[in-house]
């Protein structure tokens, strides 16, 4: 399944609620990275939901320099460095002042593929099925921290799957489970994903 020709971001108010309830019902949606007039991306099929007051949500002990976006309005990329090594990207939620976030774990590949394989040269299948692995296809960093996921000509952007729940029964059922690769609140049924995509 292709992006539309005519795209159109999820809007603010989409992520306005707590990240436990925008993480399922971002599966299905596309993330999508721009580059002048190119956009590449794909299907979002997995998250998973941090949430305030959650010892394994990066604003549970507060705000610093590296968090602040999670605790800035909704609909915007929190981007953070993890093991020395990857990148992940999330969507924060929640009003202002309060630190939510999903976590976007995978992506099928849906347009713009070739632009993704020379950033990750990998089979297909591997291409986005992991937080790390996606931000490498998409070329995500620290400097896209702060972007706004609500508008179009953004460097990365969420946008509307007119064919969402189609892209849902294709890629579903869904499934949720505990989170993958935490320690602190490990036993947490926040993880969501579509059991049927070929991402995971």
């Amino acid at each position: 399944m292709s992006c539309p020709s005519a795209l159109e971001p999820l809007p603010r108010e989409f992520y306005a609620p707590s990240a436990r309830t925008v993480a399922p019902r971002l599966l299905g949606h596309y993330l999508l990275r721009r580059d002048g007039d190119d956009l590449f991306g794909g299907v979002i099929v997995e998250t998973e939901a941090y949430l305030r007051k959650d010892p394994a949500c990066h604003g549970a002990r507060g705000q610093t320099p590296r968090n602040g976006v999670m605790f800035g309005p909704p609909g915007m990329a929190y981007v953070y460095f993890i093991y020395g090594c990857h990148f992940c990207v999330n969507a924060v939620c929640c009003a202002e002042g309060v630190a939510e976030a999903v976590l976007i774990r995978a992506i099928v590949p849906t347009r713009g593929v070739e632009r993704m394989l020379r950033h990750r040269a990998v089979p297909l299948r591997s291409l986005g099925n992991g937080p790390g692995k996606l931000c490498q296809a998409l070329s995500i960093n620290r400097q896209l921290d702060g972007t706004d996921l609500c508008t179009l000509d953004s460097p990365l952007v969420i946008a509307r799957n007119p064919d969402w729940r189609q892209c849902r029964r294709q890629h579903g059922p869904l499934r949720k489970s505990v989170r993958i690769g935490i320690t602190r609140a490990a036993d947490l049924p926040l993880r969501f994903f579509l059991a049927g995509s070929a991402a995971e």
